[in-house]
């Protein structure tokens, strides 16, 4: 048996669907908020001064802190069944059919939120290793349980719960500089779909 690595946003899917998730479990009054008092992180992440894990770690602090755990689980599932079906790779899910075709173990390693992530993967019938919202009380608390899955984490986390020495091959596809350590795992790393991974 093989091994595929998938990250989501911008590989499985044609780009971001944490900040379009934020924004579905928010009041326009509030997102104007969050948008005045945001506005410098997101700015210095645009520029390369903070890195995307600090922004979201700020973002999701702001926008999720407090809120009704079950209720952005609720949420999360509705996203994932109305908007995600619209923002999916076509080469993206052909890959994940191949793979699937071929008997291979298919995870799904991203730093979205479980939130819609858990609901959008048991309906394709994938693993997934992703960041998951800490709740305390029934309250969402803002940060993440266990860390921000990206950039390194990504790949430790995939250590953490596979044994990569019992797959034959490992396959890994990412997009951005984040997913760098999760292609460093894999015999045939595939990066933003151009480099072509051998169908036998």
């Amino acid at each position: 048996m093989d091994l595929a690595l998938f990250d989501f946003d911008g590989t499985i899917t044609t780009g971001d669907t944490y900040t379009p998730f934020l924004g579905y479990v928010s009041p326009a009054a509030f997102r104007r908020r969050a948008w005045r008092q945001l506005l410098w992180p997101w700015l210095g992440y645009k520029l390369g001064f903070v890195s995307g894990t600090a922004v979201r770690r700020q973002v999701t602090a702001h926008v999720l802190g407090g809120r009704d755990a079950e209720s952005i689980r609720a949420l999360g599932a509705r996203y994932a069944r109305e908007r995600l079906p619209h923002v999916l790779r076509p080469e993206a899910m052909a890959r994940l059919a191949w793979h699937r075709e071929r008997g291979d173990r298919i995870v799904v390693v991203s730093a979205s939120l479980d939130a819609y992530l858990v609901p959008w993967c048991r309906a394709h019938r994938l693993e997934l290793i992703c960041s998951e919202l800490e709740a305390d009380g029934g309250r969402l608390t803002g940060t993440y349980r266990g860390g921000d899955c990206a950039g390194a984490a990504k790949a430790a986390r995939v250590r953490e719960q596979l044994a990569l020495p019992d797959y034959r091959r490992i396959y890994a596809y990412g997009d951005t500089i984040e997913d760098r350590e999760l292609l460093a795992l894999a015999h045939h790393p595939v990066y933003r779909w151009q480099k072509a991974v051998p169908t036998v």
